[in-house]
């Protein structure tokens, strides 16, 4: 009988060379905020990705994300972490989610605030968190559906060592009807009894 995701041992804080990446707390929600608005622009220019960023920011909105995060954390459905660098700055959101615990797979989510970006940052967080996947929570498979035109994080899933499985073409809608195509990116193991 498969063990129930909720007993899964999961950590709730993970180290890096220049990062803290630990999961959201109540109280968290004033300096979500502040990143996200930040950042706001960048975020909003991929609505069919992040349909989140198209509603009004403030912060009882990101106090609620941080609060149902850390609540969906404990139930295993979703595992959010937020990345701080050594002087306790947000500058990377990133999560595990859409989680089957039975092949196991998760789907990789990442945004970097504003005024970080091109420092790596991104780069070094999601590569951590994919790598704790595979080394601790049993993962076959990591998944990651960037925007097409998004080169930015099409270039952090191909630094972190996924690789591009196909396009969705026209597979999603953007709020005002725009049609947007989707990367299919895909880090795995190789299945038990495979050829070598």
């Amino acid at each position: 009988m498969p063990l129930d995701p909720i007993l899964r041992n999961v950590a709730s804080e993970l180290q890096t060379e220049r990062l803290l990446l630990r999961t959201p707390r109540a109280g968290d929600g004033e300096i979500v905020h502040e990143a996200v608005l930040e950042t706001l622009d960048d975020l909003r220019a991929w609505p069919a990705s992040l349909p989140w960023a198209m509603a009004a920011p403030s912060v009882p909105a990101s106090e609620t994300y941080c609060r149902q995060s850390a609540a969906e954390f404990i139930k295993r459905t979703s595992l959010v972490y937020l990345a701080f660098d050594r002087q306790g700055s947000l500058v990377v959101s990133l999560s595990l989610h859409s989680i089957d615990w039975i092949v196991p797979k998760f789907e990789l989510g990442f945004w970097c605030r504003a005024g970080r970006q091109r420092q790596g940052l991104t780069t070094e967080a999601t590569a951590a968190l994919m790598r704790y996947a595979f080394d601790s929570l049993g993962a076959r498979r990591v998944e990651a559906f960037p925007d097409e035109a998004n080169a930015g994080s099409r270039g952090v899933c191909e630094a972190i060592g996924m690789q591009l499985e196909g396009t969705l073409r026209n597979d999603r809608l953007t709020p005002g009807g725009e049609s947007r195509s989707t990367c299919v990116y895909a880090a795995i193991v190789p299945a038990q009894g495979a050829g070598s």
